[in-house]
């Protein structure tokens, strides 16, 4: 790159490469307590807890990706409500849009892919180790958020 030393300008071009993946997320509370699920072996991130979800099919909604991924998951239904954090954070390789989506279930879920299920309270969820891309919305569910700081903010990692 012109006018760039070789070494940064490898950094901009390999950061151009890198791929953003979109994902949602589901926000379930139920009686004070969130629903969060353990990252399988093998995949990235394996053995943190999140909330249940995946990455969007190309051209694929927001909700339709949600509903879809909670009955691959955990065979349940489910009624999604609004965006409530949206964050896009670079991984060494690859780049995450977390789209967090409030949803309420239809049924009872059973972990379908051999992951940890559970219902943990407000005031556990830091205690749980999370992706970094979480950090934010687990510091605003957990009530350790800035004030002014709510659900309806969009962040950026």
């Amino acid at each position: 790159m012109p006018g760039v030393p070789d070494e940064e300008g490898l950094r901009l071009a390999a950061a151009r490469l890198v791929t953003t993946i979109v994902v949602t997320a589901a926000v379930i509370e139920r009686d004070g307590r969130f629903l969060v699920t353990r990252r399988q072996k093998g995949v990235h991130l394996e053995g943190l807890w999140e909330f249940p979800g995946g990455k969007c099919d190309a051209g694929e909604a927001l909700d339709a990706c949600m509903v879809r991924e909670l009955r691959e998951e955990l065979d349940v239904g489910a009624s999604v409500g609004r965006e409530l954090f949206t964050i896009t954070h670079d991984y060494p390789d690859r780049r995450v849009e977390l789209h967090f989506l409030a949803c309420a279930l239809i049924g009872e879920p059973r972990p379908l892919l051999g992951q940890e299920m559970r219902w943990v309270a407000r005031d556990d969820l830091a205690s749980l180790e999370f992706p970094p891309a979480d950090a934010e919305l687990i510091r605003v569910l957990s009530g350790l958020g800035a004030p002014g700081s709510g659900l309806g903010a969009r962040g950026r990692g």
